[in-house]
């Protein structure tokens, strides 16, 4: 009897935590989720997110078989990096904003902007992110796992990253009036990105050898 060498595709490793993290993403945003369970549920949700995409990013960084570029890493492997070590940097933004914005919530739950959206620090990293990742998919075939980037999963973190930056810029509180620039796109933004995060995250696939 010969081996079996057969492969299958499953989910990254990584994709898991991004999964999981855009779903708390999702649900928060939408307006009936806060009005059920309060400005300060909401919140807690938020961070439970950021948490989950920060423990992905982790992986994806660090665990997932990258390297840190040195003088002969080729360039799709030195964008590659960058691209994950700078998503890791941006979920640590979130980390950072969401806890702020639960701490608020605890503190005056009817002020204005209370419930988290997007900061312009880590929608911008995310943004960056997204760049250097369509940099490195373009030269896929040279990656160090050439299921590492797809183009599917570039995109839809790339649309992700820009819905959070409008949900960023719809959340900025108007001084003259003390209310948001944009209600509407505070959450859409929100929710948009938030599922483009987690379709990217359940459509990543990696060749697994079954023998």
């Amino acid at each position: 009897m010969g081996e079996d060498t057969g492969t299958v595709r499953r989910l990254r490793r990584e994709a898991w935590g991004f999964a999981v993290g855009s779903l708390c993403f999702l649900v928060a945003a939408f307006p009936f989720y806060a009005q059920w369970l309060g400005t300060v549920g909401v919140n807690i949700t938020f961070v439970t997110g950021s948490v989950f995409f920060t423990l992905a990013a982790f992986i994806q960084l660090s665990l997932s078989g990258r390297h840190v570029p040195r003088k002969d890493t080729n360039l799709a492997d030195r964008w590659d990096w960058w691209a994950a070590a700078v998503q890791f940097a941006g979920t640590l933004l979130f980390n950072l904003s969401t806890s702020l914005a639960l701490v608020a919530a605890i503190a005056d739950p009817d002020y204005v902007g209370a419930g988290w959206k997007p900061d312009a620090w880590g929608s911008l990293a995310f943004l960056a992110a997204s760049s250097f990742a369509i940099v490195a998919t373009g030269r896929r075939g040279e990656l160090w796992d050439t299921d590492a980037r797809t183009w599917h999963g570039t995109w839809l973190n790339m649309l992700g990253s820009v819905f959070f930056a409008l949900s960023a810029i719809g959340a900025y509180v108007l001084p003259e009036t003390g209310t948001l620039a944009s209600l509407l796109w505070a959450n859409l933004g929100t929710m948009l990105g938030a599922l483009c995060f987690l379709v990217a995250a359940l459509l990543s696939r990696r060749t697994i050898p079954t023998g």
